[in-house]
């Protein structure tokens, strides 16, 4: 896929405005490049989840350096870090393409001794759990590839360490989304995708390895397969994945496979499929044009995402300096807020809260109907006054996660299977 500049086709499709509501510009960071500053440029690669136009803004408006963004899909990400690893020096990646990348040598590890609030991230990037009495989902979690031993290590440590491989930004609980005017009965499993009720109205998302984690929610919510780990499938696993996949779409199930942000909102919105993967953001830019659609809570949990900031190995000097600004930034409430506002989460939540009114962060984070109406980044009402956010609060949503996106180790082997049962 070509790599292109920010386009309005991506997964946070909301942000298209400059303005985060509710909040001011953070200021007070220490300006350690004297008149060198303006002459700094970043170079961010990112998918469109937070390579976003207004947060580049506001790192000019507040650190004073340029933040270039450039914007391309998950696995793209992945294979250019992996390969032109000098074209970029930010990497804006998901935890389990870190899997693939982290260990080609070409990130450096993040010195969490220069990170002024990193024992305020939410603990599920630092041990694995929400709370301490969680249980660790299946899956590539954060945690899991969250740690370096030292600054020349290319395998995972097992426990917390000084040395961060991503500094976590974003992360989510996926589910399905429905229109609930057209289903026409309650949803509330996985395996209701595929309920003959809705043949040629249900779709997936098509990238490999999201895709056949939502598969296998499904098949393991019908009973059709039960797995030792969902996010490390056997290839016995996998070939019994895809074949009830290419099964139903044989049999006429699937009314698209999506791969766009944009794409998974016009199929929902034109009707043409009421059950869908789906993306928060997306289900919201459904509601925002006047339509029912719900991010509808099932019965076998959450399927979670996150992503985070990383440093290539090239990064020195000044750049590197400014680089840890940039980061310290990202924690210290403006960006957590805008992202928050789009149904995404903060990987520091005290300081997110501090950038936001009392009605969006009962909205978004605690579960509350909303006082007043909910406001978009973009200035646009996106929920009403009395709105509850489909889920409830940060705790259920996030504590109900039972995988995680992974990178298996019969990766390859799976990709290859998935491609047949889109090409079948």
């Amino acid at each position: 896929m070509t790599d292109k500049k920010i386009s309005v086709t991506r997964r946070g499709a909301l942000a298209l405005a400059g303005a985060a509501l509710g909040s001011g510009a953070v200021t007070g960071f220490p300006t350690i490049w004297a008149q060198n500053i303006r002459n700094i440029t970043l170079r961010q690669l990112g998918t469109g989840v937070s390579g976003l136009n207004p947060i580049a803004e506001q790192v000019k408006k507040d650190l004073g350096f340029t933040l270039q963004l450039t914007v391309t899909d998950t696995d793209a990400v992945a294979q250019r870090a992996a390969t032109q690893s000098r074209s970029f020096d930010i990497a804006d990646i998901e935890y389990f393409s870190i899997k693939k990348v982290y260990p080609t040598g070409v990130m450096q590890p993040i010195d969490t001794t220069k990170i002024k609030l990193a024992d305020k991230i939410v603990p599920i990037f630092t041990t694995g759990k929400l709370t301490p009495q969680s249980a660790v989902a299946q899956g590539t979690s954060p945690y899991s590839v969250g740690f370096v031993e030292n600054a020349t290590a290319k395998t995972f440590a097992t426990q917390r360490t000084p040395l961060m491989t991503l500094l976590p930004t974003i992360y989510n609980a996926d589910t399905l989304g429905i229109r609930p005017d057209l289903v026409g009965r309650p949803i509330t499993h996985w395996k209701d995708l595929l309920d003959p009720a809705f043949k040629g109205r249900a779709s997936i998302l098509n990238i490999p390895g999201i895709g056949i984690m939502d598969a296998a929610m499904v098949a393991e919510s019908a009973g059709l397969v039960k797995y030792a780990d969902k996010g490390n499938m056997t290839r016995a696993e996998i070939d019994k994945t895809v074949a009830f996949l290419i099964e139903a779409k044989r049999a006429g199930q699937f009314r698209a496979f999506w791969k766009t942000f944009d794409e998974s909102v016009n199929l929902m919105a034109s009707g043409e499929v009421v059950i869908q993967s789906m993306w928060s953001p997306a289900v919201a830019a459904v509601r925002s044009r006047g339509i029912a659609c719900t991010y509808q809570p099932l019965a076998e949990g959450y399927r979670a995402w996150g992503s985070g900031l990383g440093l290539m190995r090239h990064l020195s000097g000044l750049q590197l300096d400014a680089a840890y600004e940039y980061l310290n930034w990202y924690l210290s409430g403006w960006a957590g807020a805008f992202l928050n506002r789009q149904g995404y989460y903060s990987a520091v939540l005290e300081t997110a809260k501090a950038q936001m009114t009392e009605n969006e962060w009962g909205y978004w984070m605690e579960g509350k109907p909303a006082a007043s109406d909910i406001i978009a980044p973009d200035g646009k009402v996106m929920e009403k006054t009395g709105a509850v956010r489909d889920g409830g609060s940060f705790q259920e949503r996030m504590g109900r996660v039972v995988c995680w996106n992974s990178v298996m180790g019969e990766d390859r082997y799976m990709v290859q299977k998935w491609n047949e049962f889109i090409a079948a």
